[in-house]
């Protein structure tokens, strides 16, 4: 029990405090109103928008994606949004869930450009408020999650994905939402471990395998959210996959914490398959589920390859499985494609919407000028941010392997399994943009390693530590103050602000970046 406890205590929550949620919630405002303003500029679909916001306006009218005309784009401009011509289904290839989220800002404000992107902007400032909450409960430092939260605010990227109809920041905010339930659930069992302890009146569990915790609550609320973030796209199921062996991992290193000595071993089966069932099978429940509107309607894409209509949706599944992986994708090219080995460096952002040779005097573009003007939105991440991001990565991989920090696996496994599995992909078209599940890890990741320079508060006395503490806290000041300059420097090119071509490319700091 003395080393449980010591455990629980060195990585206690402090997070439940009620300054600490007022703190969260500030930074999640500031970041919403960020995100907020000329949030439907342009008023146009814009990019990867031509598929999921007309998706989810089907999806509200008739329970499932149906086909448009090919001028849809413009007369939904010009406010016919009555164009369904048939009941033909569209073939898509990612499942319903972001797509009834941008649905529900649609059914909010109507089918126009704020009402496809408000969903997006309310999920981008929850995922800053759900960042901090993990980089809270790892380090048990505000201070820390405040960082994290206020890095990803002005991330350049996170802030594109947070302003377009597109899916990837819901399936961000999903799969960081599961992430901080096994995070919770971490936290719960020990506690729990210890509780039966006490009323036991053991000081540890003395070889034997301790109690069987059938009841976890916050796995159960993990799951859900792993059905969600999947339902979303499909990447997230190796995320998923990660996450569930690490926090298997926590479960027996919490009873051998608690001295189960070799018995804790027992945990990958007696922990491990109610674990499974939590995790995966209340997932793939979720996830079926939301097929729902697909399931019950009829004229759906598909739904005539079986007269069962869950065997027609696995024969679709297996389509579009074949259309991620077959041979036309990896036949096709694209001029923003990104080789996943630049994305941490930023080494190919994606052009989202470009209008070159705006002439002096039109459109915004001041009338004295010697040149055009450009209005672009380019989903690049705040340089800064990133460049200094892989270094801590790399801190945090040597940390957890060397140190056995165990604060430090969140991070490194969130990198490994948002960003490795697109290397065998990378002989088909492949895009910045998703990377956007990757930046949560990396602005944790910097914000722990930020709070071990900046360490415990030293004693009065301690004037050497003071003035470490205050050099520490300095640089740390200094850098948050730099990306926000960094973002405030690219604002222009993330917001389609209509800018002489010169002060375009003063901010194209690369030519892979045009």
């Amino acid at each position: 029990m003395d080393r449980l406890g010591r455990s629980i205590a060195r990585t206690a929550y402090a997070g439940h405090g009620l300054f600490t949620w007022a703190v969260t919630a500030a930074i999640t405002l500031i970041a919403f109103v960020l995100r907020l303003v000329g949030l439907g500029h342009p008023n146009k679909l814009m990019f990867d928008e031509t598929y999921y916001p007309k998706d989810a306006w089907s999806l509200l009218l008739y329970g499932y994606e149906r086909s448009w005309p090919e001028d849809a784009n413009q007369q939904i401009v010009n406010g016919n949004v009555d164009l369904i011509a048939t009941a033909e289904g569209s073939y898509i290839v990612h499942p319903p869930v972001g797509k009834w989220m941008i649905a529900l800002g649609e059914a909010a404000f109507g089918m126009n450009s704020f009402g496809w992107r408000i969903s997006a902007c309310v999920a981008g400032a929850l995922l800053v408020a759900v960042v901090i909450r993990i980089a809270l409960r790892l380090s048990g430092s505000l201070l820390v999650g405040v960082i994290a939260g206020l890095l990803l605010t002005f991330d350049g990227l996170a802030f594109v994905m947070s302003r377009i109809g597109l899916l990837d920041i819901f399936q961000a905010l999903f799969t960081m939402l599961a992430i901080a339930c096994m995070l919770a659930d971490r936290d719960w069992f020990r506690g729990r471990l210890a509780d039966w302890l006490t009323q036991h009146k053991l000081p540890d569990l003395g070889g034997r395998f301790g109690p069987l915790l059938l009841w976890r609550p916050w796995r159960l609320v993990a799951g859900i959210c792993w059905g969600l973030a999947i339902g979303t796209k499909w990447s997230s199921l190796v995320v998923l996959a990660g996450f569930a062996l690490l926090t298997l991992y926590w479960d027996v290193s919490a009873r051998r914490l608690a001295g189960a000595g070799s018995r804790a071993w027992w945990g990958v089966l007696r922990d491990g398959i109610p674990a499974f069932v939590y995790q995966v099978v209340v997932a793939g429940v979720v996830y079926v589920a939301s097929w729902w509107g697909w399931l019950t309607n009829d004229g759906g894409w598909g739904q005539d390859k079986n007269p069962n209509r869950l065997l027609a949706l696995w024969e679709y599944h297996k389509e579009i499985w074949g259309f991620h992986n077959g041979d036309y994708i990896r036949s096709q090219t694209h001029t923003y494609n990104a080789d996943p080995i630049t994305w941490l460096v930023i080494g190919r952002p994606i052009g989202i919407d470009a209008q070159n040779d705006i002439s002096p005097g039109t459109q915004g573009c001041p009338p004295n000028i010697d040149e055009n003007c450009i209005s672009v939105i380019s989903g690049i991440g705040t340089p800064i941010l990133w460049w200094t991001g892989v270094l801590a990565l790399v801190a945090a991989v040597a940390l957890w392997i060397f140190t056995r920090d165990w604060r430090f696996a969140t991070p490194v496994v969130g990198l490994a399994t948002t960003w490795l599995p697109w290397f065998p992909n990378s002989d088909r078209p492949v895009f910045f943009f998703y990377a956007i599940m990757i930046i949560p890890f990396t602005v944790i990741a910097l914000a722990l390693v930020m709070g071990m320079l900046l360490g415990p508060k030293p004693d009065p006395g301690d004037q050497r530590a003071t003035r470490r503490r205050s050099i520490a806290a300095t640089c740390c000041t200094v850098f948050v103050i730099l990306v926000m300059l960094n973002f405030a420097w690219l604002y222009p090119v993330l917001t389609d602000e209509v800018i002489p071509r010169s002060s375009w490319q003063a901010r194209m700091w690369f030519s892979s970046w045009i």
